[in-house]
Formats: C-alpha cells, sequence, structure tokens
C-alpha cells in the first residue's frame, strides 16, 4: 500500500493519505499516455496556415513565350512555382490536425500517470490551498515552504479564481480544479500540490468511476 503525505500550508508533514494498491496502474498505459499527449497537442494546432497553389495565383494563361527558337527555357504559365510571385509547390492548407483517442485510452493514461505521480512522491497534500488576497508573494510564498519547486500544480476541489489570479503571473505554475486535469498536465508538472478536499476526486479518477475524461 502507498501511502500520500498530507502537509500544512507552513510545509510541515501533519499526516498521511494511504492509497490501495489496486488502485494504481503500473504495469501498463505507457503508450496510452503518448497517445492521449499527442492527441492533445494535436487537437490545439490551428491548422489555418495556407498558401496558394499555381492554380490559385492570379493571372492569365497566356504561355510567357513561344516555345522554341528564344533560347530560354520553355515556360508554360506565369503562375509556376519556379517563379517570383508563382504559386507554391508543397506548401501548407488548412487542415485538421485533431485525432481520435477512445475514452477508455484517455481513462488509462491518466490513471497511469498519475500512478507515477504518486509512487514517485511528486504529488503532495496540502490542507489548504486557499488564499486571502490575489497577490503573487502569497503563491511563491507558499511554493517555497515545498522546495520552491520548478513546474507545479496546484489543484483544488472545485475552480478557485481568487488563486488562478494570485499565480497568474508564474509562468509554471498552473491552477486547476481536480476534475479539469488532463494527462498532460500531471506529465508536464513534476510537483502537484493538491487540497486535502480534492483528493477525493482524483481518488475517483485514480479508481476509474469518471465516466468521462479530458482528452489531455
Amino acid at each position: 500500500m502507498s501511502v500520500i503525505k498530507v502537509y500544512n500550508r507552513q510545509g510541515t508533514e501533519i499526516g498521511e493519505v494511504p492509497v490501495a494498491d489496486e488502485l494504481l496502474v503500473l504495469d501498463r498505459g505507457e503508450q496510452a499516455v503518448k497517445d492521449v499527449i499527442v492527441a492533445g497537442m494535436a487537437a490545439n494546432r490551428a491548422g489555418t496556415a495556407s498558401t496558394k497553389r499555381k492554380g490559385e495565383v492570379a493571372g492569365s494563361n497566356k504561355k510567357p513565350w513561344k516555345q522554341k527558337g528564344t533560347g530560354r527555357a520553355r515556360a508554360g504559365l506565369k503562375q509556376s512555382p519556379v517563379w517570383r510571385g508563382g504559386g507554391v509547390a508543397f506548401g501548407p492548407h488548412p487542415r485538421d490536425f485533431s485525432l481520435k483517442v477512445n475514452k477508455k485510452v484517455v481513462q488509462l493514461a491518466f490513471r497511469r500517470a498519475l500512478s507515477d505521480r504518486i509512487v514517485e512522491g511528486g504529488l503532495k497534500l496540502v490542507d489548504d490551498l486557499t488564499v486571502t488576497e490575489r497577490r503573487t508573494k502569497l503563491v511563491t510564498g507558499l511554493l517555497k515552504n515545498f522546495g520552491d519547486p520548478r513546474r507545479c500544480l496546484l489543484v483544488t476541489p472545485s475552480p478557485d479564481p481568487a488563486l488562478a489570479l494570485a499565480a497568474r503571473n508564474l509562468a509554471n505554475v498552473a491552477v486547476l480544479s481536480a476534475e479539469n486535469i488532463g494527462v498532460y498536465h500531471v506529465m508536464h508538472y513534476p510537483t502537484m500540490l493538491v487540497a486535502q478536499g480534492a483528493w477525493g476526486t482524483l481518488e475517483g479518477r485514480l479508481a476509474g468511476t469518471k465516466k468521462t475524461e479530458k482528452a489531455q
């Protein structure tokens, strides 16, 4: 049985929460994690880059000069990609980069990613993450109490606008509710400070009881 340590805001250990071994997924799911992250990043691509083919460039179809007798290379139209101002031979065009991932694969990926974080000690429970003021120094002070991690995810029981505003100036810190974090967030942030009230939601997702999961 694994345990997750519980801390107060000052970084002092005040207890621990057991995690049943049957909840952890450590023997499978590596490929699922990769597939879900790739699909999530692909879905974020705009796919709006566009260039004109030779048939889309304005101009007539008149032959620039006759085929033979000029001493110049033969040319068929001014919109040719080899000419300045012509079309682009193999340029990008609008497309949809999204990939399909089954819900069960997404669920497995999340369980595997979260299980790894728990086993390696990257997930810590904190008795309270709320802030009284929307000030960045309150969040930086909290992080210093936990070793000032390079990248950190703050997980709350429900959306916390005050905490999100207090942390928005910190480039490597994110604030999300327990039901909105995805596989990408778990993998991207080596340290997760989870409010004790949010652990129940994460435990339910770890057990696979949630019907749907985020693609990321």
